[in-house]
Order: structure tokens, then C-alpha cells, then sequence
């Protein structure tokens, strides 16, 4: 019963939340909350502003898009300090159709359905609350009611600046039912909807020819011109279309650039003097914003042709680029997944990781700065260190292309992969291996992949392959060197014994004989050199270390094995290639002794309970890195 419950409930609270009223109460209202009489461009602002604004290495980031848009932080941020933000503060941008322009399945259509149905949710809040004319088809601003030699003294008592001139149908009903006394109208609290068509529109162009204009503002409704006498009378016409319903929200344009000019005509007409024709009418007022989206392609295609230089004028063009950061494509593909039929199906620890390193290869390009692959710039981006440069070098880097991240592969084509090799295998469980052997058989038949192209992304799958196979090593190297975590911390400390004295010039003891000795700089380098410290860089990380060594000592805390991220990643880097022979007997035979057995368990057991694995892609990781380790 407690979906019921819920929906009792929702029901409580739909109840709750309708207001009726005359205008004069509404006055009274706007008094106390001058954001109701807000325009919809600011709406939407202060919709994504209110959700929470957080800041990370100097980077907006806008809760509000947080579930829902991963890796696109910068194009988020853009499209709301240079579009709404302005366009709130009734600036000229909001005079534009906000055109989103980016490659397929990069997120914009996304971004587009969050708007709504944030808009959606948004109006049942005191915050987002919207008034509107009661059985207006268009949902009218009641303020349209104030005659215009009025507006100043009203600007001047209220703060509130008034846009827009009252609808044919509503100048009519304020006559005839109404006496014109504007103070006794009926004003009723809406809830936008898209399935209610209250406040969001959607417009999508179908065949030139057969689409009629007024699938966008409406048509005159035939039957009921005999009882009103002419198609003329506002009474007679149907204020139905995408504009009209679409009045005091939002309208996403689907297509836009395949549209018939007529259409477009009356988009820019809306946009630029807040107005469009309809019937037999005088210019009806909207307030809404107009969002569209397309390809580049198409984009490129549109611009090159002069005919649409009027047009293009009137857009403001907000590239969405597709993900350039491995653990947010990671994301994409795991909300991806969650969403579809194979969410039960396990997917092994870093199998996605290895998807993402190909597609994200794909997208980058290269760059001209000296000593940076694309290994390398994929890192920096995704916030790693790498050894020479820094996240300075990163902002650098993501400014040499403009279009970096245009092209490349799309999301959708690594999940429709992963599902085929599940479907067709009929596996319960499938690991990075299967994945990117996946991904590689269906290159050929993708269809805008160029013969150029498919080379080179050949080559990134055996990129990917291999940071996958450092991947694979490091999990079961850390499985492995838990068993041996007493050698470990054994290793770690005599370490921390010699660069201690390295640093501060001093000699050591030997344990048994008592003599004095200099610290082993063979130790050093061969721990060291397992995270690829140079023979010029290991100075300063040797002084790093005693600095955090310090710290830890003058706050009365013990510098452990985990106090260091990458001394720990060195220690057990090096015990495992100590242990390689350990490791590839116990991985590799087949008919393992007693203790290797029990190794072989342990480790198996550490997988399943620490990393996310199952039995069988544990098995499937240890004997795949036996193979590794035995090349």
C-alpha cells in the first residue's frame, strides 16, 4: 500500500498548492514575492541557481545539472554565465534562440529534457511559482491586465517592469465578462507540464509540405464561426499551438536547422520583439525561451548558406562537446546501464574504465606542446599528475582547440557494444577484455567512421588495452601484497629510515654489527623508480616525504603505510616484483600445491570482498595477469 499512499499524498499536496483569486488579491502577492511576476528566462536562471552553486578547482559546478550531465562543466558553465544569467537580467542575449550545437548523444537533448522537467518541479515551489489569467489557453501574465499608460506609476510602486500587451481573447473577456474592471479577473496559480501542454512545448518539423504553421500558433476552429460570425473573433480561433502553450516556460525546437523558413520566421519574431502573428489578430505576446539543438555538420551546413544570415544573427550558438575526462565517461556509462534491461548483469571492476580511455582517445587531439601524448593529456584532463606538468598545463592544453571533443566516439555506440556482447553470449558477468573486444569488432560497420579513422581507433583500443593491463596488475598486485602486508610496512620503514638520513645528511646503523653506514641509495632508486621517479626528480620527493613524515610528528600522528598515496603505490609496486614469481606460479598452474592454493583464495576472496569483483571475473583477473607476467 505504500505506493498509494504516496499517491494520496501527491494528491494532499496538488490540493495544497492551488490558489484562486482576483486580480487585486494577486496584487497582493506580487507585493510580498516580486519573483512570481518574474519573466521565463529568469525563471529558469534562478532555477538552476537555487539547486546550489559549488566551486572545484576553480570550476562552477551547478548542482542542478549534477545527476543528470557528467564531464561537462565548462559548457554547463558557459551556457549559464553567457546565456542565462544575462538573459535573466533582460539583457539582448534573451532576444536569441539559444541553439545548442554538438555531436549525437553528447548531451544536449539531455540538458534540454533536465530544463523541463526542472521547470516542472520548479513551479510547484514558492520560489518558482507562476500565475496566470484563469482559462487563458496561453496562461497569460495577469500583470498584461494594467493598461499601458499605466505601467510606469506601477514600475514606479512594485519594482516590476511590465512587457508584453494583453491577448486578443483576454481584451475581449475583460470587456464581456469583466465590464472591464481589471481587479475583479480571475487569477489562478499553474503548474507547468509538458503532458499537459501547461508552460513547455515541443516542436519537431515534419514533411514541408504537409506541416502547417499552425501546428505553431494555433488555427481558427471552423465549427464555431457560424455562432461568433467571423474569423476575426478571438472566441473562434484555437490558441493551441506550440508558442501558444509554451507561453511563460520553455519550447525546445527539435531540428531546427530542417525546418521551412516560415517557421523560423516566426521564432525570430517571438524572440527578438517577444510577439508573434497568429489569425486574423494583432501581434499576441509570449515570454518564453526557445531552445533548439543540432549537429555540427548541419550547423556548418546552415551558416554556409547566405540565405541564413538574418537568422543566424538571431541565435546564440552554445557548443556542447562531448566528455573529455575517463571517470565522468566512466559515470555516463554506468547511469547508462543502470537505466537498461542489463543493469543486472556484473560488470567487472574497470571494465567501463577501459571503454572510457578508448572513447576519450578518440575525442582528444594533439597537441603541439613538447613531451605531451595523448596518454598524457588524457591524464592532466582527468585531473592525474603526471610527472613535468601540472593542471596549469591542463587549462593550457584545453585551450589550444576550440573544437577539441566535436568528434570522436559517441556513448551510446560503447553501451549498444556492451549490450550486444551480452546478448549475444548470454553471460552473467563480462570484464574489460570483453568489452574493448567488442567495441573493436564493430568499428567496421559504424557507419561515419572514415578508413583513416578506423586505423587510428584500432590503435586506441590497443592503448586502452594496455592501461588496462597496468590496471589488472595493480588490482592483483594489491591483493597479492596484502598478504604480505607485515613486508610491506617492513619495506616501508626502512625506507623512511634511509631517506630520512639522505636528507638530513646523516649516516645509519647496521642493526647487528653497530657500524656506521650511508644511506642505500639502491633501496631508494628501486623503490622509487617503480612510480617513475627520475634521478633528477627523487631529491625533491625525498624531501616531500620527510616533510609529510614532519607534519605527521608535530600533530602527534603515526606516518603509516597509507599516509602517502604514491610512496604506498611504490612499496607495493616494488614487493610485487619481488613476489612475480610467487605470483605467476600461483596464477598459472594447474595443479597448484596446498599453500598456493590457499594464496590463490585469499587473493580470490580480497577481489570479491574489497574490489567489487564476483568469483568468476576474480578468476578470469588473476589468470589473465598470470599470462601477463609469464610473456
Amino acid at each position: 500500500m505504500s505506493i498509494l499512499n504516496k499517491v494520496r499524498n501527491y494528491r494532499e499536496e496538488e490540493k495544497r498548492l492551488v490558489w484562486e483569486g482576483t486580480f487585486a488579491d494577486y496584487l497582493e502577492i506580487v507585493r510580498e514575492r516580486p519573483e512570481v511576476a518574474q519573466t521565463a528566462h529568469s525563471r529558469v536562471y534562478n532555477m538552476i541557481k537555487d539547486a546550489g552553486v559549488a566551486e572545484r578547482d576553480e570550476q562552477k559546478m551547478y548542482e542542478f545539472f549534477g545527476e543528470g550531465i557528467f564531464g561537462l562543466e565548462t559548457a554547463i558553465e558557459r551556457l549559464v554565465e553567457e546565456y542565462f544569467h544575462p538573459a535573466a537580467k533582460r539583457l539582448d542575449v534573451r532576444k536569441r534562440i539559444l541553439l545548442l550545437m554538438g555531436p549525437v548523444s553528447g548531451g544536449k537533448s539531455t540538458i534540454v529534457s533536465m530544463l523541463k522537467r526542472g521547470l516542472e518541479q520548479y513551479s510547484r515551489t514558492d520560489k518558482g511559482a507562476v500565475y496566470a489569467i484563469k482559462g487563458c489557453p496561453m496562461h497569460e501574465d495577469p500583470l498584461h491586465l494594467i493598461p499601458q499608460h499605466l505601467r510606469d506609476d506601477f514600475s514606479e510602486e512594485y519594482g516590476i517592469r511590465i512587457e508584453g500587451s494583453l491577448s486578443p481573447l483576454n481584451t475581449m473577456r475583460l470587456e464581456q465578462e469583466y465590464d472591464g474592471r481589471i481587479e475583479d479577473v480571475k487569477v489562478e496559480r499553474i503548474f507547468f507540464s509538458e503532458d499537459k501542454r501547461v508552460g513547455i512545448g515541443t516542436f519537431s518539423p515534419s514533411d514541408p509540405k504537409s506541416q502547417d504553421i499552425a501546428d505553431l500558433t494555433g488555427s481558427i476552429d471552423f465549427s464555431t464561426i457560424a455562432e461568433f460570425g467571423s474569423e476575426s473573433d478571438p472566441r473562434a480561433y484555437r490558441f493551441d499551438g506550440e508558442l501558444n502553450k509554451a507561453n511563460r516556460g520553455m519550447m525546445e525546437f527539435q531540428e531546427i536547422l530542417k525546418s521551412d523558413e516560415k517557421f523560423l520566421w516566426h521564432l525570430l519574431s517571438l524572440t527578438q520583439e517577444g510577439n508573434f502573428k497568429a489569425g486574423r489578430f494583432a501581434l499576441i505576446s509570449a515570454d518564453e525561451l526557445i531552445v533548439a539543438h543540432t549537429n555540427e555538420s548541419e550547423y556548418r551546413s546552415f551558416i554556409s548558406n547566405k540565405k541564413n544570415e538574418a537568422l543566424h544573427s538571431r541565435m546564440i550558438v552554445m557548443p556542447i562537446p562531448y566528455n573529455l575526462r575517463v571517470s565522468q565517461e566512466e559515470r555516463i556509462y554506468k547511469k547508462m546501464i543502470s537505466e537498461s534491461d542489463i543493469a543486472d548483469v556484473h560488470v567487472a571492476p574497470h571494465a567501463l574504465r577501459a571503454a572510457a580511455i578508448f572513447s576519450i582517445l578518440t575525442r582528444l587531439k594533439e597537441s603541439k606542446k613538447q613531451g605531451i601524448d595523448l596518454v598524457k593529456k588524457m591524464r592532466l584532463y582527468d585531473g592525474e599528475s603526471v610527472e613535468g606538468f601540472n593542471q596549469i598545463d591542463a587549462e593550457e592544453l584545453k585551450n589550444e582547440f576550440q573544437d577539441e571533443g566535436m568528434g570522436g566516439i559517441d556513448p551510446r555506440y560503447v553501451i549498444n557494444r556492451i549490450s550486444s556482447t551480452i546478448i549475444r553470449k548470454e553471460v552473467p558477468s563480462i570484464n574489460a577484455l570483453d568489452v574493448l573486444r567488442s567495441l573493436k569488432d564493430g568499428l567496421g560497420q559504424h557507419p561515419s567512421i572514415s578508413k583513416d579513422d578506423l586505423d587510428e581507433y584500432m590503435n586506441y583500443i590497443a592503448v586502452a588495452r594496455r592501461e588496462y593491463d597496468e590496471i589488472a596488475k595493480k588490482e592483483v598486485q594489491k591483493a597479492f601484497v596484502y598478504s604480505y602486508e607485515e613486508s610491506a610496512k617492513t619495506l616501508m620503514d626502512n625506507y623512511l629510515d634511509n631517506v630520512e638520513a639522505y636528507c638530513n645528511k646523516n649516516k645509519l646503523r647496521d642493526p647487528l654489527t653497530g657500524e656506521e653506514m650511508n644511506p642505500d641509495e639502491k633501496l631508494m632508486r628501486s623503490i622509487e623508480e617503480q612510480i617513475g621517479i627520475s634521478e633528477n626528480a627523487k631529491k625533491a620527493f625525498r624531501e616531500e616525504i620527510l616533510i609529510r613524515l614532519s607534519a605527521y610528528a608535530r600533530k602527534g600522528k603515526r606516518f603509516d603505510y597509507n599516509s602517502h598515496e604514491r610512496l604506498r603505490e611504490a612499496i607495493q609496486k616494488k614487493l610485487f616484483a619481488d613476489l612475480k614469481d610467487v605470483v605467476k606460479i600461483t596464477t598459472s598452474s594447474k595443479t597448484p600445491d596446498e599453500s598456493q592454493l590457499k594464496k590463490v583464495n585469499e587473493v580470490i576472496a580480497r577481489l570479491i570482498d574489497e574490489h567489487g569483483y564476483n568469483s568468476v571475473s576474480a578468476n578470469d583477473l588473476l589468470r589473465y595477469v598470470g599470462s601477463l607476467l609469464n610473456r
